[in-house]
């Protein structure tokens, strides 16, 4: 961290927290908007999921403080994360929370905002591109005219570690099903799909999308399990189910 002398000529003004989307990976996809905050950032608070070249644009002063989780390493949890906030906000004006995707879809960041403001706090939101969106790097659109007529969005891990009981309803209509932080669900997912009978409906998944490592697997979802470890893939992937995933890209 940047000792704080560094900060002694920063005129503080009201607390301020701007909850900002880093996209999907590729530094490249972050908006315009995030761009020109992050140049004049005071503070930034990244998690892992945010590209961390995107901090060379912010100016040499600024402090970067990781909040992320490391498999098998200590973190900040989001009472620890919150504390942060209100600190860095009341000492130096304003926050940056960098956050993948976009905060606002299985991000937290709503959570983030509410706590600020309760803490007095003036809040905006930037939005991000999230993960879903870069299935298009592996041609796969997430509608298509006469496939897919919508998207359901749902989160593989609930709360309490849990499936969403939001994929049997999706399952009964033709949308393009994408699944957020489901690796370690895969099994209970193909499962069900295979205990509907519909085991065979396409799928694919996608790790590290927009990044140079970026790699794939496409077939039946009820093969993924397989697929996936065949290809080492694993977190962070999404996963996007149906015929959409089954597209040739010629037409």
């Amino acid at each position: 961290m940047t000792p704080d002398s560094h900060f002694q000529d920063i005129k503080i003004t009201q607390p301020e927290l701007i909850v900002l989307g880093a996209g999907p990976g590729d530094p490249e996809l972050i908006t315009l908007k995030g761009y020109k905050l992050l140049q004049k950032a005071n503070v930034v608070l990244y998690d892992n999921l945010a590209n961390q070249q995107l901090l060379e644009l912010t100016k040499p002063s600024c402090l970067k403080v990781y909040v992320g989780k490391r498999p098998y390493e200590r973190y900040a949890s989001q009472e620890e994360i919150n504390e942060l906030i209100k600190k860095y906000a009341y000492e130096y004006g304003s926050v940056i929370r960098l956050k993948g995707g976009d905060p606002f879809i299985f991000g937290r960041g709503y959570e983030e905002i509410m706590y600020a403001r309760s803490q007095g706090i003036k809040t905006s939101y930037v939005p991000g591109i999230t993960s879903m969106q870069a299935s298009g790097f592996e041609d796969i659109p997430l509608t298509h005219r006469a496939i897919s007529e919508g998207v359901w969005m749902i989160t593989g891990t609930k709360k309490d570690g849990t499936l969403s009981a939001d994929l049997r309803l999706a399952m009964q209509s033709n949308a393009t099903v994408a699944i957020y932080m489901g690796m370690k669900q895969l099994h209970v997912i193909a499962d069900t799909y295979i205990k509907e009978n519909r085991g065979d409906t396409p799928a694919a998944i996608i790790q590290h999308a927009s990044l140079p490592q970026q790699k794939s697997v496409r077939g039946a979802i009820e093969d993924m399990p397989v697929l996936a470890e065949a290809h080492q893939l694993t977190y962070p992937s999404i996963i996007i189910i149906g015929h959409v995933a089954n597209l040739n890209s010629s037409l």
